[in-house]
């Protein structure tokens, strides 16, 4: 959106519904009328609806219940994490656009789309994107080792529980990437990294949330054990306040992740934990691992007891729960 479209949005919204004339507008903006017009017409197109009169001026009655920067940024409470931000309406995958961009923007630049034509999620499997999701790629420069950029998976899954939690819903963590509400998934999350000599260069964090989706337009695989923000409130979510939110949780995690000792992290996702205590069957790339989860290493591995009695750790793989046999 062009300076003069966001200057002119203000004003209207600053205005509390208050007619702003068009002669008004040119005189605070150095522009004309006609311009002004164009302007108007333009922002009509995006989604606004702005009515207008000859007499008293235009009106902004609402704002479309689409991602844009500029709405998003309005009220924003945080330094780094979403000053800057990209808007498509589709794209192949917001991590694969962040990838694109990743070196050369700073720190705490989002990717965001209303729709992905090929979501991914972890071990390269699908996630499914329809319209009124939250699709979304943030991009971290952590100084780090390499092996530590997983753990921005665990910080990332808190900050997503907080910002749920903050509508008054239970979400819970289930290990190692998905946010559960009432034990269905609403949430996944996939971290990917690029670093030379085991120092990370960047870090990009995809998070694809279930916000006001119908589940039951999934596949009958895709919808069992599936849920959304919206069927959880009895609402629509306002999807672009909930952003907000969930950017100032993820900076203050993030903030925790860089400044204080890992552990504080690790206490506060068992506090959010829906996985230890539960039955496991854990997939890897190399082997099947089954047992009952008892805790996270100061790492951030998933500590697993196995039916011969000796503990595992695992850092990463597609964990199932099972019923005890």
């Amino acid at each position: 959106m062009s300076d003069r479209k966001e200057d002119i949005l203000k004003i209207l919204k600053d205005s509390n519904k208050k007619p702003v004339s068009g002669e008004e507008l040119g005189e605070q903006l150095g522009i004309s009328r006609t311009m002004v017009w164009k302007y108007i017409k333009s922002l009509k197109y995006d989604g606004y609806d702005i009515t207008s009169s000859t007499k008293t001026g235009y009106v902004l009655n609402s704002s479309p219940d689409l991602l844009y920067p500029e709405e998003i940024q309005n009220g924003l409470r945080t330094k780094v994490i979403g000053k800057k931000i990209y808007h498509f309406d589709e794209v192949e995958s917001t991590n694969n656009e962040a990838k694109k961009i990743a070196h050369d923007e700073d720190e705490g630049t989002v990717i965001i789309s209303e729709t992905q034509k090929s979501g991914k999620g972890r071990m390269g499997r699908e996630w499914v994107s329809p319209r009124g999701g939250i699709y979304m790629s943030v991009i971290l420069k952590p100084t780090a080792p390499a092996s530590h950029a997983y753990h921005l998976t665990l910080v990332t899954g808190i900050a997503v529980a907080n910002a749920i939690r903050n509508l008054g819903i239970g979400a819970r963590i289930k290990w190692s990437n998905d946010v559960l509400i009432n034990n269905n998934k609403v949430c996944g999350i996939l971290t990917e990294i690029n670093a030379e000599m085991e120092e990370v260069d960047y870090t990009i964090i995809g998070i694809g949330i279930n916000a006001n989706i119908d589940t039951g337009m999934f596949s009958n695989e895709l919808k069992e054990g599936s849920t959304s923000i919206k069927s959880e409130l009895g609402k629509p979510l306002e999807r672009v306040s909930f952003v907000r939110n969930l950017f100032y949780e993820l900076e203050q995690e993030y903030i925790k992740f860089k400044s204080k000792p890992f552990t504080e992290i690790i206490n506060e996702w068992i506090n959010l934990s829906d996985t230890i205590g539960k039955h496991v069957s854990i997939m890897t790339h190399s082997k099947m691992i089954e047992g009952k989860a008892i805790g996270i290493t100061k790492n951030g591995a998933l500590i697993v007891k196995k039916p011969d009695g000796q503990n595992e750790e695992v850092i990463a793989g597609r964990c199932i729960y099972t019923k005890t046999k």
